[in-house]
């Protein structure tokens, strides 16, 4: 409950932020005329309903396994970045369709210092509440907070971009500047959504462990097994996947035909402590088969995929 506390208190951080931009941004666009803060405020209004999306999915997915969900709740924030990405597609088209609009019918700026003025608190606040979010995701492994934080880091650059080209238009002249720079924060932004919901998708379609994980997973596997080298012969089919940010590690071990059932059973629990330790919010399952020399340890029978050792 503690870390689900922790997780929703920052998606409450970013909620409260988020209302207040696009008050502030609203005002500065409706004073100025400035199409590229407009686009802003729409950005910042996707941004909102992200977090709200971030602060359920966190609620739900910190729920404990039960009859209808025995693995959990994890891939909730994984879908929630997924809807999140697809938000900031539909952002960006609101942006292009207001630029282009703009560009056919040009209007000048008006109060292009106080627009400026929101933009740079726009990116000073985003800019902290970003690396707060980044800070607890990376701790609590969470996608939707994850997510969540790469909405508020591109909206620092893109606030930034826009206070420059309205900067550019103030002393320059040129007005077609701020339909150029709305059209371009909309590029950016679709950039974010696109690495979003390709990272969300690969673990709802089971997507294996980083390869440094798996290195790890190997690592301690050969330990225990040069441990208890007179009893267990080898290890193989070893898979692995993540939901949410819980890790799933599965794999067989090939143990001496003699052992007792509480032998082999504290050989199993070994394996699970020391992934578990080495490996946070994890869970093991391991298979055990017998030796016989003259056939295939491996279970040639069974078919749920390659042997890999």
């Amino acid at each position: 409950m503690q870390i689900s506390n922790r997780k929703t208190k920052v998606a409450l951080l970013s909620i409260c932020s988020n209302t207040v931009l696009i008050i502030l941004k609203v005002m500065a666009g409706i004073l100025s005329g400035s199409v590229s803060i407009i686009s802003e405020a729409i950005h910042s209004s996707m941004d909102l309903v992200a977090s709200l999306i971030a602060f359920m999915a966190v609620q739900k997915s910190s729920k404990p396994a039960d009859r209808d969900h025995p693995y959990g709740h994890g891939k909730i924030e994984n879908i929630s970045g997924i809807v999140e990405g697809l938000l900031i597609f539909i952002a960006a088209g609101m942006i292009v369709f207001e630029a282009v609009k703009k560009i056919l019918e040009p209007a000048e700026i008006e109060q292009a210092w106080i627009a400026i003025a929101v933009m740079a608190t726009a990116a000073v606040i985003n800019y902290f509440v970003s690396r707060t979010l980044y800070k607890v995701a990376k701790e609590e492994d969470s996608m939707a907070l994850e997510a969540d934080a790469l909405h508020l880091k591109t909206d620092v650059y893109t606030s930034l971009g826009v206070g420059v080209g309205i900067l550019l238009i103030k002393l320059t002249g040129f007005v077609v500047l701020d339909s150029i720079v709305a059209i371009l924060v909309a590029l950016l932004i679709v950039k974010e959504a696109w690495a979003l919901c390709y990272n969300a998708l690969e673990y709802l379609i089971d997507i294996r462990l980083s390869d440094e994980e798996e290195q790890e997973i190997r690592a301690v596997i050969e330990k225990i097994k040069n441990d208890y080298a007179s009893q267990l012969m080898d290890y193989h089919k070893l898979k692995t996947r993540k939901s949410g940010n819980i890790r799933h590690i599965d794999f067989h071990i090939t143990v001496d035909p003699t052992l007792s059932v509480k032998d082999a059973h504290e050989i199993v629990g070994c394996f699970k402590k020391e992934l578990c330790e080495r490996l946070k919010n994890t869970r093991v399952s391991v298979h055990i088969d017998p030796y016989t020399p003259l056939g295939d340890n491996r279970e040639a029978d069974d078919s749920d995929g390659d042997d890999n050792y």
